[in-house]
């Protein structure tokens, strides 16, 4: 395939040389000619393990070239990547001036084309910045998006010092599209690549860099902060994280990489109190491990929050404890929300077929007195009377009942916090605690990805 880059930096450099080494013949586009002389003799841009020796085998194959010339570059290719820089403000604003100006070059030369050409952009940028190419590409070729072209999103995933391993052994790779056609042209060029080739929503693309980054940054944190609290104490903080490490059912799985409601029980709860307080007892700051559990308040308010815009309404709650399958009201946020609406004048009822109130007894039945004293008046352990008497259908934990019963409702509200399923999204009578569809405007947010 005929492939046009623009941006020779770090990224740039590195997607000339691998795609070129992988049977592409790819020309590189900047406005530094000292950059465009350096691969014109077969040198790379970035001092990077095996780069040198990349861009030299294939420039001396006639695989590889550059010019500052955008409109040559993009009428002698099907595919241009954008891959310049997007420096961040001190608050993390981006600069955006570069793409968009690769996006302006980019629809003038379209404008001179026949053929459909891709368009797919690699830098860092936040959720919505497709779209803004798109336009300016419109507006500068005068052609129509998806018809004449199409703008993907194809975030990369390198690291400074093993970028070429990384490009060759990736994970996955992302491709945000809302053109099909696009999004499987691009895929010819990873299809020998190891690892999922995954087709999302743009956004969903978009913002993936944002959010695995964070990550990286909070492991990091969470180490050093673990570390720390190990350290006063003569622990062996690698031992402890190398143990911790070697859980891949609970610790590093996608097992609580569930976004939804907060957590609760006794058990998390407590020990991240206890480990607080360890941490404030040797005097160890651990600002990190201080705030989760406020967090978990932030998303306690944001379900109040959600619930309370429809107070006088006859409001039905599914599932009282803190997850499916026990009885066990202990920290149990559905317990937080419906104490705080019943103060607020609510008229609620609860089914929870796991909970009878007869049989709560020590810590579990003072917890729930202290908060509701009077369950027993408003429990019942008939589901269907529970959602032929409400107006609102809020589900707290994922029994599968629920999911069978609430498939044909029509006529209520219902608000998820555990995500019932995919067959909910789009539902206009539904919306999730973080996703589906907006009850007060009704914009449909989906969170199906495709795989290929």
């Amino acid at each position: 395939m005929n492939i046009s880059i623009f941006g020779l930096g770090y990224v740039g450099c590195v997607s000339l040389g691998c795609l070129a080494k992988n049977g592409h013949n790819v020309i590189g586009v900047d406005v530094n000619q000292n950059k465009i002389d350096l691969i014109n003799s077969g040198k790379p841009t970035i001092i990077e393990a095996e780069i040198d020796t990349i861009i030299k085998e294939e420039h001396e194959a006639g695989r590889v070239s550059a010019t500052t010339d955008a409109l040559k570059a993009v009428l002698e290719s099907e595919v241009s990547i954008i891959a310049v820089g997007t420096p961040s403000s001190e608050k993390g604003h981006l600069n955006l001036k570069y793409i968009f100006t690769v996006a302006e070059n980019i629809g003038r030369a379209i404008k001179e084309k026949d053929s459909f050409h891709v368009i797919a952009l690699r830098s860092t940028v936040m959720p919505g910045t497709c779209d803004k190419i798109a336009d300016i590409i419109e507006k500068s070729s005068g052609k129509k998006r998806n018809e004449a072209f199409a703008v993907v999103d194809n975030p990369e995933f390198l690291r400074e010092g093993t970028a070429v391993k990384d490009y060759y052994n990736p994970p996955l790779t992302l491709i945000g599209s809302d053109n099909k056609e696009a999004a499987e042209k691009l895929s010819l060029l990873y299809k020998d690549l190891p690892g999922e080739i995954i087709i999302s929503d743009l956004k969903v693309a978009e913002i993936m860099k944002y959010v695995n980054n964070t990550y990286h940054a909070l492991k990091i944190s969470f180490a050093n902060e673990v570390g720390n609290v190990c350290s006063e104490m003569g622990i062996d903080s690698h031992e402890v994280m190398n143990i911790f490490c070697k859980d891949k059912q609970l610790n590093i799985s996608p097992y609580y990489f569930k976004p939804g409601f907060a957590y609760g029980g006794s058990c998390l709860p407590k020990d991240l109190k206890g480990l607080q307080t360890l941490a404030h007892d040797l005097y160890v700051d651990a600002p990190v491990i201080d705030s989760i559990d406020k967090t978990n308040e932030n998303q306690i308010a944001r379900a109040t929050k959600m619930i309370y815009k429809y107070w006088n309404k006859k409001l039905g709650f599914l599932g009282l404890s803190f997850k499916e399958g026990t009885d066990d009201l202990r920290n149990s946020p559905a317990v937080r929300v419906i104490e705080s609406l019943l103060g607020k004048g609510a008229d609620v009822t609860i089914y929870d077929r796991n909970v009878n109130t007869t049989m709560l007894t020590g810590t579990n039945k003072d917890y729930v007195d202290a908060r509701i004293p009077h369950l027993s008046k408003l429990l019942t352990a008939n589901l269907d009377e529970v959602i032929s008497n409400s107006d609102v259908l809020i589900v707290n934990t994922k029994e599968k009942e629920f999911v069978e019963k609430l498939k044909g409702i029509e006529g209520k509200i219902i608000i998820d916090f555990v995500r019932l399923g995919d067959e909910f999204l789009g539902k206009k009578n539904y919306t999730g605690i973080n996703w589906g569809t907006n009850l007060d405007t009704g914009a449909y947010i989906s969170g199906e990805d495709t795989v290929i």
